[in-house]
């Protein structure tokens, strides 16, 4: 193995010094070509056969990139080395360090690149486990679970070469007709804020550096639709989509952000000062990266229209506060170097992008004397029973018991199951847009999947040995053809349970009904998938609805029909076991609802985050009101909720005192009365009765999950600080008013336990970031555990 040349030496070697010096120093010693050279990515695939990596040509319009001239001043990103084609982790791990050598052979000072990879739902690699998507991550409401999972990411990437990934997505749900509705957490800003940064600190604990996405307001475009103008108010933007990204950068530390490629109020995010350097930076205290969201410069030019050249989109965005172009050099490199000699740009700009990239790249080591990019000789794992074991476990937290309305659930060995549905027997049917299988994977159909994902007709099976299980898919999941449904429907009168599983097909751009580009006109199920459903239920046999979905679909009346339905939000290579333990009683469903679940189809796409004037009323014939709430779920066990208290006294009705800077704890003891163990979701919503502008009825202000044993009993108690109610009054500043508050004990946005009022008293304050984001909440044992029936009982179940 050939070691590169000795580098230029200098003090930004010497690791006794801080890396501010190093880094200022180093710059001192750069050319203009150099300096811009770091400000730039390379879209590379690894080389199956270990060879040097090689310039990706994703776009034949655009001259083939010459490797030899991308590398000669140094580079500051690699994008995608292993998530672009599928190749052997091995060989592309040695593919990688290979050509990492050749980036450090070829600049001066022997700096090598910063090598991204996508990892939402686990790293996006050929033989990666595949993890839930976002949705089922806040369908858990478990922010350790989902810190672990992202700590398991962070260790498949580290051994690869790998330093940044572009993960977590921080955008909050709001109109669920957006085909990316599956990257998001949910439609709430502090579960979004909460589960995100768990995110973080997970993927972060690695050395692997989380890049939040996207930077700021995309989910909330016209219509649901993939890159639309963004038309929504200061006061919604700042209270709603600012909030999860503004605590992944205080609580979480998250060390680069990645832009948006929407325009709010017609300013593209892109080439947006305010947003990227006067809040981010000057207020906020981000001191990382900016990255560009794939092509989001070049769109300035082309898309947007803002910039009349590629050149003047580049100056846009670097001004604004965008430190790296991804994933190629094409309006920064040499058309930066340009405008700067020219003088219609700023050195001191191209210095402020090059000094974060290079404070990364010390902070991770590489300027140091001995970094090396030689991988040991370790065996390459991608998806080890460890990691497929958490993968199972968040599947399993995830899924959403909708209705159990006559106890049919869970199921009990019926002779004959009929198993209906285009996602019946698919392993597709588990795995969302920015997995590999769907991302890559689908272009590339000679190559095996590279994961072992079981369908649900194969889980099913292993759980239910004494059932004869008959299989007809009916349908497919888009296609209007009708002609399947008769045979369905003539197996389910011939069983004793008709199981139906029906939803999405992930993919990108029109490909599939869910994922980057696949918007929805309407939420209905797409293709004939809801005439299936409605025939089978005719039957008068029990039909059981399972939802295999990247967002919530209008159910309608024959939901009302059905024995049960089942929601799960694309939960992954395990996500058919999780299904199928829950359909059998196994697993106990403890997943809640992270979206609203619309009533009808053509209604407003609406969140429960509404003033009054949102929600049902005389002024409108349109009823908004979900048919289930955010925050819903069912088990298969009972539950109460007793001894509400306020500050550790029992509630006696008079409202509890606190200063507008101040805090109080309720809280109250949650007890399984079943006879089986169980999840319970004990949520905290907060009710400003008289604001000076108009407030959501209610909003998340804390929640916890409680698994109990039969009889078991937890005391449950929030914290919430007076900081949690504030909102931006008509002036666009912060403010926490004096006056009544309610904390609202809930199982859902709708299903209230226990309310609490809290008077707050003082002077009005004005808040800014250093205010409190979250509360704290401590969940202790009341007494002992009662010795319950682990069995069911009293309780109508199908094959009884």
């Amino acid at each position: 193995m050939t070691s590169p040349p000795e580098p230029l030496e200098g003090a930004w070697r010497d690791t006794s010094l801080p890396a501010g010096v190093r880094v200022d120093r180093l710059l001192a010693a750069m050319t203009l070509e150099e300096k811009v050279a770091q400000l730039n990515g390379v879209w590379v695939r690894a080389d199956a056969s270990g060879a040097p990596v090689a310039p990706h040509q994703h776009d034949a319009s655009r001259e083939p990139l010459v490797w030899e001239r991308v590398v000669q001043d140094g580079l500051g990103q690699l994008t995608r080395p292993f998530g672009t084609v599928p190749v052997d982790p091995a060989a592309g791990r040695a593919s990688l360090a290979r050509s990492q050598r050749e980036i450090m052979r070829a600049n001066r000072f022997g700096i090598p690149a910063i090598a991204h990879e996508e990892c939402l739902t686990g790293l996006a690699a050929w033989r990666a486990t595949v993890h839930p998507v976002p949705l089922a991550w806040g369908a858990t409401f478990d922010p350790d679970l989902v810190e672990r999972m992202a700590r398991a990411i962070g260790e498949t990437m580290r051994p690869l070469g790998v330093h940044q990934g572009l993960a977590p997505v921080l955008d909050v749900t709001r109109d669920p007709r957006w085909g990316r509705t599956e990257e998001t957490i949910g439609e709430d800003p502090h579960l979004v804020a909460t589960i995100g940064t768990a995110y973080v600190r997970g993927l972060q604990s690695t050395g692997i550096i989380a890049t939040l996405k996207h930077f700021a307001g995309y989910s909330a475009s016209r219509s649901g639709r993939n890159l639309a103008p963004v038309s929504i108010g200061p006061r919604e933007f700042a209270d709603v989509m600012l909030p999860p990204f503004e605590t992944a950068v205080r609580e979480g530390g998250a060390r680069s952000v990645m832009h948006a490629y929407n325009d709010n109020d017609r300013v593209p995010a892109a080439a947006d000062p305010r947003l990227l350097t006067d809040l981010l930076r000057n207020r906020w205290g981000f001191e990382g990266t900016v990255v560009a969201d794939y092509f989001g410069i070049t769109f300035l030019h082309t898309l947007h229209r803002v910039a009349e050249d590629p050149e003047r989109a580049g100056a846009l965005a670097l001004t604004a506060g965008v430190d790296v172009e991804l994933p190629d050099p094409h309006c920064y490199r040499d058309r930066l170097v340009g405008l700067v000699r020219s003088g219609e740009l700023d050195e001191g700009l191209v210095d402020r992008a090059a000094r974060r990239v290079l404070l990364h790249k010390c902070d991770l080591g590489m300027l140091d004397p001995d970094w090396s990019p030689d991988p040991d000789d370790s065996p390459v794992d991608l998806d080890p029973a460890a990691h497929r074991d958490l993968a199972r476990t968040l599947a399993e937290r995830s899924i959403v018991l909708l209705d159990n309305p006559r106890g049919a659930l869970p199921l009990t060995a019926p002779r004959t199951l009929a198993l209906v549905g285009p996602l019946a027997d698919t392993p597709d049917a588990m795995l969302g847009c920015y997995t590999f299988p769907s991302h890559v994977g689908r272009r590339h159909p000679e190559v095996p999947l590279g994961v072992s994902v079981p369908t649900v007709y194969e889980a099913l099976h292993g759980e239910l040995p004494g059932t004869r299980i008959v299989h007809v898919p009916g349908c497919t999941v888009d296609g209007p053809e009708t002609d399947g449904i008769d045979a369905a429907v003539a197996a389910a009168r011939d069983a004793d349970v008709c199981v139906v599983v029906l939803g999405d097909r992930s993919d990108l751009f029109g490909r599939g009904t869910s994922g980057e580009g696949c918007d929805a006109e309407d939420l209905r199920l797409p293709g004939v998938q809801q005439d299936l459903w409605e025939a089978l239920t005719a039957t008068g046999v029990p039909v059981v609805a399972v939802l295999i979905t990247g967002r919530p679909y209008a159910l309608g009346a024959v939901a009302d029909a059905s024995a049960a339905v089942v929601q799960a939000f694309l939960p992954g290579e395990e996500g058919a076991s999780a299904i199928a333990g829950v359909l059998s009683g196994r697993i106990g469903p403890g997943g809640r609802l992270p979206v609203s679940v619309p009533r009808s189809p053509g209604g407003q796409p609406t969140t429960y985050l509404g003033a009054d004037l949102a929600h049902h009323g005389e002024v409108s014939s349109v009823d908004p009101s979900p048919r289930h709430p955010f925050g819903h779920g069912l088990s298969y066990t009972s539950f109460s909720w007793e001894d509400p208290r306020v500050d550790g006294h029992p509630l006696d009705g008079g409202p509890a005192r606190t200063s507008t800077d101040g805090e109080v704890t309720v809280g109250c003891t949650v007890r399984n009365t079943g006879h089986l163990a169980g999840t319970e979701v004990v949520q905290v919503y907060l009710h400003d009765p008289v604001a000076r502008v108009a407030l959501p009825r209610r909003r998340l202000v804390g929640y916890a999950r409680v698994d109990l044993e039969p009889g078991e009993a937890r005391a449950v108690d929030f914290t919430v600080h007076a900081d949690l109610s504030s909102y931006t009054g008509p002036d666009g500043l912060r403010v926490v008013d004096p006056g009544r508050l309610d904390l609202i004990l809930a199982a859902s946005a709708t299903d209230t336990r226990h309310t609490f009022t809290v008077m707050l008293e003082g002077s009005a304050r004005t808040v800014d970031h250093t205010r409190h984001l979250t509360g704290t909440v401590r969940l202790d044992p009341v007494g002992e555990v009662v010795p319950g029936d682990r069995e069911i009982t009293n309780r109508s179940r199908i094959g009884d």
